[in-house]
Parts: C-alpha cells; structure tokens; sequence
C-alpha cells in the first residue's frame, strides 16, 4: 500500500471509528430509522449537487443495476439490521461480530486472491485484537441469537458490498457512485420516516451529532473508502473493521473516561501486527527460465 492508500485507510478508519460516540447521542431524541434515514439524506443531498456540476452522473448510465443492488448490500440493508440487531445484543458483541468482514472478504476472494500464511496470520491477529479491545460480553437478551444473526448477516454484506465495488463500479466516480447510493436509500426509507418523527423536543446535541453522522461518517467516509477499494482492493480495504473499534475505544478513553489497561495496550498491539501482515504483497512465483535443450529444440 502506498502513502495515499494509507492516508485513505486511516480517513475512513477514523470516520467509521467515531459513529459509536455519535449514534449513541443521537438516539437518545431520534428514532434509530431516523438516524439512518438523516445521514443518509444529508449525505445525498451534499453529493449529488457536486456530482451534478462535474459532469459525473452520466457515467451511472446503464448501471443502475448494480448502483441500486450496491445500496441494498452496503448501506440500506446493514444500517438496519445493525440497528436492531444492537438493541439484543451488547455493543462489545455487534464489534466483534462486523469485524468477520475481512474474513469473510478473504475467503469469497480466495479464488482470485491468494491467501497465504501470513496474510491469514495477520486476519487471526487482528481479529484477535480487535476480541480484547471490545471484550467477550455475550450477554443479551431472550432475541440475543436474532440480534447476533442479524449483525453477523451485516457484516457479510458488507463483505458482498465491498467485493461488488471492485469488480462492477470501481470506474464510476466516487461522488456519483455516494450520492446514488445514499438518495437511494433515502428514498426507500422516506414512506417510514413520517411514523419516527419524534414528539419531544429534540437537544442541539443531537441534530449535531447526526450532522456529523451525515457529513463525515456517510459522505466523506464513502466517497474514501470507495477510492481505497480502487487502489488497494476489496481484501486491503476491508481490514478498516478492524481499526475501528480501536478509534471507538480512544474516544471512549479520552471522553467518557472509560478503562484503559493492558488489554487494551495488547488489543491495539495484535491489530497493528494483523493490519501489517494483511496487506503485505502476495508473493509471485519466478516465471520459469527455459533450460539449454528447450532453447535448441525452439532453434530448430
């Protein structure tokens, strides 16, 4: 991975770490279905103006198939099933669980992309890691096994979402790719969002919290994250559930106070090893070099 490939990794690993923080303010005034469906809109509503005065919406022209199957498997269908899936099961368990995304990655790209020792070392490492930064809490309640199935069907979708980016939509421009994909989904939510709209009044934390979730956690986070599946492909770009809970953990640290021991010093330890190993070049076999006798029957 070059320099950019790693600024963009570190971008969306920091944008997709801080949603925890701010999800969790917003929902204490707004239904969840209208958290999803706001960052959605606000991402939307910023995107495709721009893409619009590029020139880029042409280029989703006879691509609307995957366009629209792409907001289904990667925003629509994991934003809510994460959401519900969350309230039966604790927090620790819904990290762990999105963090099966880049396994799941390696095994659906096995045939294309070959797994080696080391990079399967560096999946066990991080996903190691990112065990001891969230813990082992398995507790839930009497839908907990539903909560966990939904949050584990998210993260394979997830997994779907970032294979079908590489291989059907890596040429189409972020902007125009991000603005679709959200005003999709904010569509498809709409009809729902008149029976959410909250009947309290609603703190300035919270409308700034979902601001945030739009702008930067939505928008910018995808429209980087797209561009990291472009340079460094769908297995690479996929170790960011791992860094995640690592951002989460940092900003519980340093803002609501929470423990930070030797657990924690480990867990980010195994995940840098595992990121590292993950995303170290596949070696390629020499071609093999023609012996003296075939370059005399080739003479001949």
């Amino acid at each position: 991975m070059n320099r950019r490939a790693w600024f963009l990794f570190l971008v969306v690993s920091v944008l997709w770490g801080i949603p925890y923080f701010l999800i969790k303010i917003a929902i204490e005034d707004l239904s969840p279905l209208l958290v999803v469906f706001g960052r959605v809109a606000i991402a939307a509503l910023v995107l495709l103006p721009i893409a619009a005065a590029r020139g880029s919406l042409a280029s989703l022209r006879g691509r609307m198939g995957p366009v629209i199957v792409l907001a289904f498997v990667h925003i629509l269908g994991p934003f809510l099933l994460i959401t519900h899936g969350e309230t039966h099961i604790s927090s620790s368990l819904t990290g762990l669980l999105i963090a099966v995304e880049p396994v799941a990655i390696a095994l659906l790209m096995a045939r294309t992309e070959r797994l080696t020792r080391i990079r399967v070392a560096g999946l066990v490492l991080g996903f190691g890691g990112v065990a001891l930064l969230v813990g082992l809490d398995l507790s839930g309640d009497r839908l907990g096994l539903l909560g966990a199935g939904m949050v584990l069907v998210a993260a394979i979708s997830y997994a779907v979402a970032t294979m079908l980016v590489q291989r059907r939509l890596s040429d189409v421009p972020t902007e125009s790719l991000v603005g679709a994909t959200t005003g999709i989904t904010a569509l498809a939510l709409l009809p729902f969002t008149a029976f959410a709209l909250p009947t309290q009044p609603v703190r300035t934390e919270a409308w700034a919290s979902l601001a945030v979730l739009g702008l930067f956690c939505t928008a910018l986070a995808l429209l980087a994250f797209y561009q990291l599946i472009g340079q460094v492909g769908s297995t690479r770009a996929g170790l960011v559930t791992y860094v995640n809970p690592v951002v989460a953990v940092l900003l519980g640290v340093a803002l609501l106070d929470e423990h930070f021991g030797l657990s924690t010093i480990a867990g980010f330890a195994l995940v840098a090893a595992g990121c590292w190993l993950s995303t170290r070049p596949v070696p390629v076999a020499p071609l093999p070099v023609p012996s003296a006798a075939m370059a005399g029957e080739r003479a001949v």
